[in-house]
């Protein structure tokens, strides 16, 4: 035992593990009977379930935040307050009711972000590849669009009378955001340019020039994908020496002219493309903005410019209180679209800082609402193939390294690694040493068992966290196309209105309150 111990101080030293050790009140048995009690007292109360309509309803969509990721971010915001990690919570932590998705596509084992994205925003499964279509539908194949298109729950909010916004860290016409709006056969269709001649002389249209006709008042968009939205080789605004942020539209067309055009003559339309211009805006007199802050994805938060793009909290803050003047209530999609794309680059670090990110913009959101009558969802369209183990001790840096080294090898290892992707690296035909290279960097490559260009999706089931009227339906292991039609019933939107009508009584009161549930007994009372 002492050799081991002996062992283990060495290796530790050697690989420079620092260790934020764990408080000196975890040591005493009241503290964890005392905050197990506080727990069991808060989930007693939560017996009495909130049955109101939802006047709002906001879905958080971390695009590839499986629960390895959910528990390293978990870790790292404490991390960043100076915590060992372990015992800190996130925004979505704090949600009371919790379920898991199975995230399946139709034609596929191990999902993709445009099947997932029609199944939690439009309520039916499809097949890889394809947005705001039926599994009817064959991707890239645009004749079997016609027939097969199927509404979000966007849609199903506007026609309520609600007002709607999207935010997103990626293109304003990814995966995610576009099967709120738009049917296309193929994910990728991003401006015309991306499109065979075949799919444009058939009628197909490109998602850029769906989201600006098909449902052409969304109060609020924000994101990146300036480049589809201009003529091709038209200089992109922030990057004109930059070829590749050029426009690639072939039609021609301007959208963003296109977009402030129709609307209301009788309503403020902004188009905007920096922080300044977001931060400057006056939500009470705006009624329409359409922000686009990059030429393609905006840029990592751990690379962000303060000064030209907007964090994530920020646009989300100024989403809501656009949309906040609407006595209807209004729908909201944010995406922290970003941490798929650190995951697949293999980078973590990446990754983990825009999923912190988008926990700040949960707990923004719910500071800006009332969880009586606002339906908070978060959740996760897949997961990685991205681990987090090696027996760390408590407090270990999420980043850094397992105690020990390999016992075949002979070498360190970072907690964090991928099952596949780019941080597959040999020297000499033998696993690289990482004691060697600066593992801490931002950009750092994850090691990976199988080399690949891009680490690829994860199978596994996702969480789902929710909070608000009817969270409570979110239980147990639900298909992921299940999501939406939840948050319909709860705002009593869509195809479920029954429960609505007046003089329902849902759960014990409903949404009636004591005064109108007396007087419909006064009526229906047999008084003869």
């Amino acid at each position: 035992m002492k050799v081991l111990i002996l062992f283990l101080v060495v290796v530790a030293v050697e690989v420079s593990v620092t260790i934020v050790p764990f408080p000196e009140k975890e040591k005493d048995p009241k503290y964890w009977k005392n905050q197990a009690q506080d727990t069991l007292q808060h989930a007693l109360k939560l017996q009495k379930l909130n049955t109101n309509i939802a006047k709002n309803i906001i879905i958080f969509l971390g695009d590839g935040m499986g629960i390895a990721t959910v528990t390293a971010s978990r870790i790292l915001k404490g991390q960043l307050d100076g915590k060992p990690g372990e015992e800190t919570q996130l925004e979505m932590d704090k949600f009371p009711h919790v379920a898991l998705s199975k995230t399946y596509n139709t034609n596929a084992q191990v999902s993709d972000s445009a099947g997932t994205a029609t199944a939690y925003l439009c309520g039916v499964k499809a097949n890889e590849g394809t947005v705001g279509v039926s599994a009817a539908a064959v991707r890239a194949q645009c004749n079997t669009t016609k027939g097969n298109e199927v509404d979000s729950i966007l849609k199903w909010a506007k026609e309520a009378g609600k007002s709607v916004g999207v935010v997103t860290t990626t293109r304003v016409n990814h995966a995610t955001p576009s099967a709120s709006y738009a049917h296309c056969v193929n994910r990728d269709w991003f401006s015309d340019n991306e499109m065979p001649k075949e799919a444009v002389d058939q009628g197909c249209k490109d998602i850029a020039w769906q989201l600006m006709h098909n449902i052409p008042d969304i109060e609020v968009i924000l994101g990146g994908g300036r480049k589809y939205m201009y003529p091709k080789n038209t200089p992109d605004v922030e990057y004109p020496e930059e070829g590749k942020a050029n426009g690639t539209r072939l039609d021609g067309l301007n959208l963003t002219h296109i977009w402030v055009r129709k609307k209301p003559a009788n309503k403020l339309a902004r188009y905007i493309w920096n922080r300044s211009q977001l931060l400057g805006l006056k939500p009470e007199e705006v009624d329409y903005v359409l922000g686009l802050f990059e030429p393609m994805d905006m840029v990592y938060e751990l690379d962000r410019n303060n000064v030209t793009e907007p964090s994530l909290s920020e646009m989300v803050m100024v989403a809501m209180r656009i949309l906040q003047k609407n006595p209807n209530g209004f729908f909201l999609l944010v995406e922290g679209g970003r941490i798929d794309h650190g995951h697949h680059e293999g980078k973590a670090k990446q990754a983990l800082h825009e999923a912190v990110e988008m926990d700040k913009a949960i707990g923004m959101a719910g500071r800006m609402t009332a969880e009586k009558d606002t339906l908070t969802v978060v959740t996760a369209d897949h997961s990685h193939v991205f681990t987090l183990g090696g027996y760390t001790y408590r407090g270990n840096p999420i980043f850094g390294l397992a105690p020990s080294v390999s016992d075949i090898d002979k070498k360190p290892f970072t907690a964090i690694l991928y099952g596949n992707g780019p941080g597959f690296k040999l020297l000499n035909g033998a696993r690289e040493n990482i004691s060697t290279v600066d593992y801490g960097h931002r950009n750092y490559l994850a090691q990976s068992a199988v080399p690949l260009r891009m680490e690829t999706h994860g199978g596994e089931d996702v969480a789902i966290f929710a909070k608000g009227p009817l969270a409570h339906l979110l239980h147990g292991v639900h298909e992921q196309n299940y999501i939406p039609h939840v948050m319909a019933y709860a705002a009593c939107i869509g195809q479920n209105k029954d429960h609505c009508k007046s003089g329902a009584i849902r759960g014990s009161l409903g949404p009636l309150t004591l005064t109108s549930a007396l007087l419909s007994l006064l009526f229906l009372w047999p008084w003869d």
